[in-house]
């Protein structure tokens, strides 16, 4: 329980403590770190799963916006530090 809210919480916080960096090489390494708690509550979210502690339906919901939000984290995480031509 707490470790899975802790995983679900530290996606948010890194993605905001990177945002706040100044390089955005420190922004692209907080992002990697969001995208592994991320991944992290994925793995939280099948054990409660497997051990009957939340509904299978609830899970594949849960974990269907995980997905949803790793692709848009992915895509975010590609598109830091890329110049914009503006020409």
């Amino acid at each position: 329980g707490k470790q899975l809210i802790r995983a679900v919480d530290s996606v948010a916080a890194n993605l905001s403590e990177g945002y706040g960096r100044y390089f955005y090489k420190e922004n692209k390494q907080f992002c990697y770190y969001s995208r592994g708690s991320l991944f992290e509550t994925k793995t939280w979210l099948e054990k409660a799963k497997n051990r009957n502690l939340i509904k299978a339906s609830d899970y594949q919901s849960l974990n269907s916006e995980l997905e949803i939000i790793a692709k848009r984290l992915n895509k975010y995480i590609s598109s830091i530090g890329k110049k914009i031509n503006t020409a």
